[in-house]
């Protein structure tokens, strides 16, 4: 059991995961309107000017913003820049892959979610890279199912990635989520099948599938936060809160255009 690394953790009463719930339906709406912003000669900074002002016309506030000193309301990502990309003056031009990945508090609850976007038409190899991570997060949320365990997760989406010729980001993972953005237990994108905690009724994950098109390997720029593809290729990212329920996976950040897929 010790090698497994079993972490207790505290699952959510139904009215918690009620609040939880309407966090989650606002962050996707966010995402949303965010995305609908992204076009060639937009900047990261624009964009994250437009998530902030959402999140708190709708009565939230921004998890990331002031987050173990993160000075922006969401990640913005580009390209090579895997994720925590910092928003700035960087200008996003056709044929990019934008990340977003962004948070909010609902009276105390948290949820977090992430989506990337294509900027107009993109080459063969990032949109098929996009079509995986998609699949690698439907993957994990599909094997999210009460009485599995946390391996199963990751064990689903690295199988998948893997067999399509990418490869996940090293060193980062999804995670439980309530209160605290960042609660136990970690989620890896990798697992062995029926190994870690049991995946139980009431527990809340973000999961969170990171893709690159080349090797796993990364660095951080001189921002202390926005990790790069060592090789310079580029990067994919998708997350949902997911609530653990007796009749399987919830997801709690749906957004609109996946209301009538199979991601329910």
């Amino acid at each position: 059991m010790a090698a497994d690394r079993l972490i207790a953790f505290r699952r959510k009463r139904p009215e918690e995961l009620e609040t939880m719930t309407r966090a989650g339906r606002i962050l996707a709406e966010c995402l949303d309107h965010v995305a609908s912003q992204v076009a060639p000669g937009v900047t990261t900074q624009q964009l994250d000017t437009v998530a902030e002002t959402f999140i708190r016309d709708h009565g939230c506030v921004p998890s990331f913003l002031g987050y173990n000193g993160f000075p922006k309301s969401i990640c913005i990502s580009v390209n090579e820049e895997c994720v925590h990309g910092m928003p700035g003056a960087r200008v996003i031009t056709e044929g990019d892959l934008v990340c977003l990945d962004c948070g909010v508090i609902l009276e105390g609850w948290q949820a977090d979610a992430g989506m990337t976007v294509a900027c107009g038409a993109v080459d063969e190899e990032s949109r098929r890279l996009l079509d995986v991570t998609y699949g690698a997060l439907q993957r994990g949320i599909a094997a999210a199912q009460p009485g599995n365990r946390i391996g199963d997760i990751g064990a689903a989406i690295s199988a998948y990635v893997v067999a399509a010729g990418f490869s996940l980001l090293h060193d980062h993972c999804g995670h439980g989520i309530g209160r605290r953005m960042h609660e136990p237990p970690e989620v890896p994108n990798y697992g062995t099948p029926g190994r870690g905690n049991e995946l139980k009724p009431g527990l809340v994950l973000a999961i969170e599938p990171i893709v690159n098109a080349g090797t796993g390997d990364y660095r951080i720029l001189g921002d202390g936060w926005t990790v790069v593809t060592a090789d310079g290729r580029r990067s994919a990212y998708w997350e949902h809160t997911v609530a653990i329920t007796e009749d399987g996976p919830r997801v709690l950040t749906l957004r609109g255009a996946e209301r009538t897929a199979a991601l329910v």
